[in-house]
């Protein structure tokens, strides 16, 4: 990581935040120069992404991919209704608006807010498979409009098929390619009526997502424990989706639960600065996270999601502030012991660059590892399936599988793991911090990191496409090699970079889609200084390796 900013963990200066009626103004009048690759519209991992600072979420975009799913949706034969859902950033206010108008023009059902209100990410993919259990035609869609954890003036639009999860890059590709052609023709086959009328319009439906969510939590985690115990529970939204859930829950389930900050504002104005300055909504993050951290002895166990609540911090009395990887660990060595209904031994599926600390625990209890790339959608099929009993990234993202063992999201939900921390709390009576440090006694204590490092467009295009049989040497940091992977081995997909382990060790190295650098991720079993050595010695094995490949 870059030197951290003098900003970050403090409040940002008010002449540093985000000018909202500023960046409306361009979302509303912008137009994306089509030559400018940055410009034009592109699906990630979490759907089209950008700011109308720089002209990449306008109204044009939404104009354009909106009509794109109604041409998908025909195409597909999908004609049951789509679950429409937005978090707290300005932008996610106005594409909702532009997304309305094309479905209400193209007849669409779309299902709404009732109280026209936020509705968090894992809610839109709860709903999304709750409508289609049991069917096998007029399924539903849906989308989650929100950028994640990203900065206030960004945008975000994901797409949901009716597996409920993050669509695939056949899907993504298909409506990526068919939007920038209607942006190039003009936008003269985009259907939309007014957003007056289009609000009135019959399929246009009012919708309680609320309640059908809270009510089956209980299906899933073992709310009766938590309330038997009577933790006092402290939880902060981060100004996001999962702020109108909370108090729901704290009352069907009788939670001593007291959310910190009830103030939804689209500067994020109440956020300490992340690592770089930038207000960045990441629960993962102990800058970000620095108020709910410093009230960590008020509470038996405290949490919060970033604004589309698909992702969880989780803050312990006894350790503050738990890395994801290690809460991910001790959520799975807590759930295969503790889920008797689950069906078999289902598996547990982590990322590429998630710490091998999973891989240790699944050791321990025997359980199968499924190892695929970045992106929560390779996990989608193994929970419907039930293949799957738990799924985590590393950015703090994870699912899990309800008490009878059928799937509850194929989305990330944030909610869920939150509320895991009280469980397990409750039941064990220690806290998740706790409860890591315990398993560390038996599978050692990691120390990971994330480095950036310099790289152009053609290096980083060289790095994407690396062999396993370009990357030089037989050690690392002093021990032999045991693997080079550019695929990962639970699904055999490359991954778009090289990963390199030891038997104590290893780093796996990809670039970045949106900047001039590539990541180098690297963990020891060992020490800081053996991670430091591992970190070394990756960016000269990656220098090398670019070289010969350029």
């Amino acid at each position: 990581m870059a030197e951290v900013s003098e900003f970050a963990g403090k409040l940002a200066d008010p002449s540093r935040l985000t000018n909202i009626p500023r960046l409306l103004t361009e979302y509303f009048t912008s137009r994306p120069d089509m030559a400018a690759a940055a410009q034009r519209v592109a699906f990630g991992t979490s759907g089209h992404r950008g700011t109308s600072f720089d002209s990449a979420f306008t109204e044009t975009h939404i104009l354009a991919i909106s009509q794109a799913i109604c041409l998908y949706r025909a195409k597909s034969g999908i004609t049951g209704p789509l679950f429409l859902g937005k978090d707290t950033h300005a932008l996610s206010e106005a594409a909702f608006a532009t997304a309305i108008e094309v479905f209400a023009a193209n007849g669409v059902d779309v299902r709404i807010d009732e109280k026209l209100g936020y509705t968090p990410t894992p809610v839109v993919s709860h709903a999304i498979l709750t409508y289609n259990r049991g069917r096998t035609s007029g399924l539903a869609d849906g989308i989650a409009i929100t950028p994640s954890h990203n900065p206030a003036e960004d945008g975000g639009f994901k797409y949901n098929p009716p597996n409920g999860g993050p669509a695939d890059t056949d899907v993504t590709g298909w409506m990526e390619k068919t939007a920038n052609a209607l942006i190039e023709d003009g936008l003269r086959d985009v259907k939309l009526i007014p957003l007056q009328r289009a609000m009135k319009a019959p399929n246009v439906v009012r919708y309680d997502f609320t309640t059908p969510y809270v009510a089956d939590l209980e299906n899933v985690l073992d709310l009766e424990a938590i309330r038997s115990a009577g933790l006092r529970i402290g939880v902060d939204p981060l100004g996001g989706a999962g702020l109108p859930y909370w108090a729901p829950i704290a009352e069907r389930y009788k939670l001593d639960l007291t959310v910190v900050n009830e103030i939804v504002d689209p500067t994020f104005r109440f956020m300490t600065a992340d690592w770089d300055g930038k207000l960045r909504m990441d629960c993962s993050s102990p800058w970000a996270m620095a108020p709910l951290i410093a009230l960590k002895d008020k509470f038996d166990i405290a949490f919060a999601n970033d604004p589309d609540a698909d992702r969880h911090g989780i803050v312990t009395r006894s350790a503050g502030l738990l890395n994801p990887n290690h809460y991910l660990t001790t959520s799975i060595a807590y759930l295969y012991r503790h889920r008797p209904g689950w069906k078999g031994t289902p598996a547990i599926g982590k990322t590429i660059v998630s710490s091998s600390s999973v891989d240790r625990v699944a050791d321990l209890l025997g359980l199968k590892v499924m190892e695929v790339p970045v992106g929560f959608k390779w996990f989608v099929d193994g929970l419907l399936a039930g293949d799957l009993g738990f799924v985590g990234e590393e950015s703090a993202g994870a699912s899990f599988l309800r008490r009878d063992g059928e799937v509850w999201t194929t989305d990330k939900d944030g909610i869920i793991p939150a509320l895991l921390a009280a469980e397990m709390t409750a039941v064990t009576g220690k806290d998740p911090g706790e409860i890591y440090a315990d398993l560390t006694r038996e599978i050692g204590a990691p120390v990971y990191a994330r480095v950036d490092a310099a790289a152009t467009p053609e290096q980083k295009s060289v790095l994407k496409k690396l062999s396993a049989d370009q990357i030089p040497g037989d050690t690392l940091a002093g021990e032999p090699i045991v693997d080079r992977l550019t695929h990962a081995p639970g699904n055999g997909a490359a991954f778009g970079g090289v990963k390199v382990t030891t038997k104590n060790g290893w780093f796996a190295a990809r670039p970045s889609g949106t900047e001039n650098v590539y990541k180098i991720y690297a963990e020891s079993f060992v020490d800081e200084d053996h991670l430091k050595r591992i970190q070394a010695e990756a960016k000269e094995i990656v220098s090398k390796a670019l070289a010969a490949g350029a």
